[in-house]
């Protein structure tokens, strides 16, 4: 009998890019009014899951990754390459278009 394994696809982003796992939104809001999926609006806060190795600006400058896996994000709202791998949504992003860390003090 065969068993079937699931197997996790690691990536590796090239350059200043990040891999972000979106975070989803509240399904209530603060009022208690339920929002049906065409209500709500993109999520903007993810989790950075992968990290490039750096690469370099216009100038020919090194850009050095100020992210580092687990980190929680905001980012631009219509930033980024969307796609699904081992069925999770994930987006793909340039470090620039993160806009902050969120600290949790």
């Amino acid at each position: 009998m065969a068993v079937a394994t699931k197997t996790r696809t690691k990536l590796k982003p090239l350059g200043a890019r990040v891999v972000v796992k979106p975070l989803e939104r509240e399904d209530v809001t603060k009022s208690g009014i339920v929002l049906p999926d065409t209500a709500k609006e993109k999520p903007q806060e993810g989790k950075v899951v992968a990290v490039g190795p750096g690469g370099h600006d216009k100038n020919g400058n090194k850009v050095e990754m100020t992210l580092k896996v687990g980190d929680r994000v905001l980012y631009q709202k219509y930033a980024g390459t969307e796609f699904k791998l081992d069925d999770e949504e994930h987006l793909v992003l340039a470090q620039d278009d993160v806009l902050a860390l969120v600290v949790d003090e």
